[in-house]
């Protein structure tokens, strides 16, 4: 597991920088809860970086994740890594999110393409992002309308945090990573 080799995969199947960017966004989130938590933090941020990788490729269900899930498997990413990329997709039954890694890739995903969508407009961007605004754009339906708030809602949930302290910590997390960001 190493995070040079798992970016070299990124730019191998993910030409477009937005979606490099999401997941540099996740795995920075991934990156600070793992060192919160006392986890390990190459491990979640590996996971957090490659959870998309093979979006751009094969971006409908089941295609994304399990195109990338077999790339992953002949490139000799462990199981656990690999189980986690998967149960961030609602739509693999067979893959109920049960670990703290499984939960908090779910919870990052769609919280970080938010935060970013609402950094973009801000003119000051991320900088001195509050977890209010990002509730007040997330009522908004027409902002960013395909990132599904009930996922945020319910990841925030199944990972056990409370919604505003986990939109502040990933927001606080992103800010600290503005610059490569693009934010």
């Amino acid at each position: 597991m190493n995070r040079a080799a798992a970016f070299e995969l990124v730019c191998e199947y993910t030409a477009g920088d937005g979606l490099r960017r999401h997941m540099l966004a996740v795995e920075t989130a991934m990156r600070a809860y793992a060192e919160k938590l006392g986890e390990d933090v190459e491990k979640w941020g590996v996971v957090g970086l490659l959870h998309d990788f093979d979006y751009e490729r094969w971006p409908n269900p089941p295609d994304h994740p399990l195109q990338g899930t077999k790339i992953l498997t002949e490139r000799g990413y462990s199981d656990e890594i690999i189980y986690a990329i998967k149960s961030h997709a609602d739509y693999l039954e067979d893959c109920p999110r049960v670990s703290t890694l499984d939960k908090a890739l779910y919870a990052c995903d769609e919280l970080a393409g938010f935060i970013t969508a609402v950094a973009m407009v801000r003119p000051e961007g991320i900088n001195g992002m509050k977890a209010k605004s990002v509730r007040k754009k997330m009522k908004q339906k027409s902002f960013a309308a395909k990132v599904n708030r009930d996922d945020i809602i319910r990841g925030a949930e199944d990972f056990g945090v409370e919604l505003n302290e986990h939109i502040q910590f990933v927001i606080d997390a992103m800010a600290a990573n503005a610059e490569q960001l693009g934010l």
